[in-house]
């Protein structure tokens, strides 16, 4: 019979260890052993704050005895049903101790468990572009290439707009005429994004979905893009997420993010942010509602976006140098390119589907 990892990693003397960095949180570590399968000798610590003092001693003995083999559900319940009532966790969560045990047994990653590579910007067709995002997040899930953060660029003025958006509710034809726009689905979920040459920053980072292993849909949101967030503070600008994916300022939104999960383990997380928007043209293009601007608590389209461009005085281009530097520095990362061999297939796929009517009407 094959043994588990952790059981061998056990067996040769080696305590197993896990770490996790609550976004906006405190710090969870988690040390333990494995016998039979089973979590042993479980410690958990770290520099969040618990009150009463004893539930450290709770937190613990829920962790001893479950199986290697336990969901992050399963390791939360469990660390939540040991728990006293009147039990304080701050700073840290049952959620963020499980994403930490399955991290211990490798069962999770983190940023420093993977080689991350950074594709610069090149200028592509935008159907090419959002072929590509399906194409990369294959290759990532199969293991072909490093997890990978790839930003955007184009010349054609287009719209993106999300995987389950319909055609008809979000673009005006007229408009879309007059402007000469190049209309595209992605597949991702989202919103719409009105995007002419040198106005946006888009990026995609291309994960395995180990990565957010745990963490909830709408917290690895923040959880994958906190390195922007670090790069924009460095730029002056202080950002936050308004949920579930706007990227927001006191100044209004600059941005958007989207996801998708494949069936191979591979995962998409999307950003799109207004660097020097055209509000006219992009309400003379887009169809944006009442109730989505209500939801927002403003009554124009033109309020909600509030570009980059006017925030920092910097040029796009220093703009996206300074992200990629902060990933670099964060994650290690190295300049990478894209292949001919993921041009090709990019391109295929634009003929197949990205670039046809059946797709970019499946929801009319």
């Amino acid at each position: 019979m094959t043994s588990h990892p952790a059981q061998e990693m056990h067996d040769h003397g080696t305590r197993l260890h896990g770490e996790y960095k609550v976004p906006g949180g405190k710090l969870v570590v988690v040390d333990l052993d494995v016998h039979d399968g089973l979590l042993a000798n479980v410690s958990v610590s770290g520099d969040f704050f618990l009150e009463p003092d004893e539930a450290l001693l709770d937190i613990n003995m829920a962790l001893t005895g479950l199986a290697v083999t336990s969901s992050a559900a399963d390791i939360a319940a469990a660390v939540g049903a040991g728990l006293t009532d009147g039990a304080v966790l701050f700073g840290f969560s049952a959620e963020a101790v499980a994403v930490t045990v399955r991290r211990a047994l490798s069962k999770a990653t983190g940023w420093a468990d993977h080689q991350w590579d950074i594709i610069p910007p090149s200028v592509l067709p935008t159907p090419v572009n959002v072929a590509l995002d399906e194409v990369l997040t294959e290759e990532v899930g199969a293991g072909l290439r490093n997890p990978t953060l790839r930003f955007w660029d184009w010349e054609e003025p287009s719209v993106v707009i999300g995987s389950f958006q319909s055609v008809r509710n979000e673009v005006d034809p007229e408009g879309v005429a007059r402007h000469g726009i190049t209309v595209v689905r992605r597949i991702s979920g989202g919103g719409a994004m009105f995007m002419e040459a040198g106005n946006c920053i888009t990026y995609s980072l291309y994960v395995p979905q180990t990565l957010v292993d745990g963490i909830s849909f709408a917290d690895s949101y923040a959880f994958l893009d906190a390195w922007v967030m670090a790069a924009l503070e460095k730029l002056g600008i202080s950002a936050f997420y308004v949920p579930l994916n706007d990227i927001a300022t006191d100044q209004g939104k600059i941005g958007g993010a989207a996801q998708k999960r494949l069936a191979n383990g591979g995962m998409l997380h999307h950003v799109t942010m207004s660097y020097d928007i055209d509000a006219d043209k992009m309400v003379d293009v887009l169809r944006i509602g009442k109730e989505k601007l209500s939801d927002k608590g403003t009554r124009s389209a033109k309020k909600r976006v509030d570009p980059l461009r006017r925030q920092t005085g910097m040029a796009r281009a220093a703009i996206i140098g300074a992200m990629q530097e902060v990933f670099t520095e964060r994650y290690g990362a190295v300049e990478s390119a894209l292949t001919e061999a993921e041009l090709t297939e990019a391109r295929k796929r634009v003929d197949a589907k990205f670039g046809t009517e059946e797709w970019l009407n499946r929801v009319p």
